[in-house]
């Protein structure tokens, strides 16, 4: 049967030069190439593990960093291995954080009210705390801090991008659900409305939930990137809509996109882009939900939609 959490093939406004990390920074005495576990980094509720990637020559004095989050079944190293990020994060000089859920087939806690809240606690406080980790003590820009992630790490980046819209300034969700989507962390079978595409909203109602995640909260919110194929069997595409609306609405911009492009970023791909590009959407015609595909450079198109060039 499709199993979405085992599916896998496997812009600043800082001022900064782009000069090298000093050799005092922290950061620096991290080994370079490798991955790292980061331990003792703030409170972590749930006891995620947290594995921080230095490239050789990280690109400073204030480094971008990103934050990504594998599917569920799995792992830091997973996810490490398996995308681009890594040799991206090579050419251009930033700072990756590998994060590992330690939940029941290590999925992603998505669905509790303490992840689901600024400052609440789970998974997500943990994820925030490690980037304020990096913040406070590597000197990492604060305009500069960005997410991705596949299938439960995608439906994070929603969450995130809700609970804490003041640390992260965009995402990349590949193969996700917007935020308040599904009602279980691990996979349902059968499939809940919201795995299996049926769970459609008014934008209004998603992006509620959306604000809901902090209330009081008047700062901007991160540009966000959605993709998602129309073939995929184990979380159903409906689902890219449902982020749009969610997001739009967020933005207070259109769903309706100012501009389409076809066979974007490659064949049987079409980009959307809503308002002047706070959000962006990408379908893939016959595409699953192994996402970013294999060679496929979807990794390099997000980080050009956060401005890490």
């Amino acid at each position: 049967m499709p199993a979405w959490w085992a599916i896998y093939h496997g812009c600043s406004h800082a001022n900064h030069a782009d000069g090298p990390v000093p050799s005092s920074n922290p950061l620096m005495s991290i080994p370079a190439g490798t991955l790292t576990p980061l331990r003792n980094f703030g409170t972590n509720p749930t006891n995620i593990a947290m594995n921080v990637y230095r490239p050789t020559n990280v690109k400073g004095p204030n480094p971008a960093l990103l934050v990504a989050l594998h599917y569920c079944g799995g792992t830091a190293q997973a996810y490490f291995s398996g995308t681009q990020f890594r040799a991206l994060a090579d050419q251009r000089g930033f700072v990756v954080l590998y994060g590992q859920a330690p939940n029941d087939m290590n999925c992603w806690d998505i669905t509790s009210r303490a992840s689901l809240t600024h400052n609440g606690g789970s998974d997500s406080l943990a994820i925030a705390n490690a980037v304020r980790y990096a913040i406070s003590n590597w000197n990492v820009d604060p305009e500069k801090v960005f997410v991705v992630g596949t299938s439960s790490g995608a439906m994070m980046v929603n969450v995130l991008s809700g609970a804490y819209p003041d640390i992260f300034k965009g995402g990349a969700a590949f193969a996700g659900s917007a935020l308040g989507c599904l009602t279980a962390n691990m996979p349902q079978f059968p499939m809940d409305d919201c795995q299996a595409g049926r769970k459609n909203l008014t934008a209004q109602v998603w992006g509620d939930r959306a604000r809901e995640a902090y209330p009081g909260y008047t700062g901007p919110y991160p540009r966000l990137q959605f993709w998602h194929g129309t073939a995929d069997t184990a979380l159903n595409y409906n689902n890219l809509a449902e982020e749009i609306k969610q997001w739009t609405n967020v933005h207070g911009i259109s769903q309706t996109a100012t501009s389409v492009q076809q066979n974007t970023p490659r064949n049987n791909w079409t980009k959307s882009v809503y308002g002047t590009g706070q959000v962006q959407g990408f379908s893939g015609q016959g595409a699953g939900h192994g996402l970013p595909e294999s060679g496929s450079g979807q990794e390099a198109v997000a980080l050009d939609f956060f401005g890490l060039v």
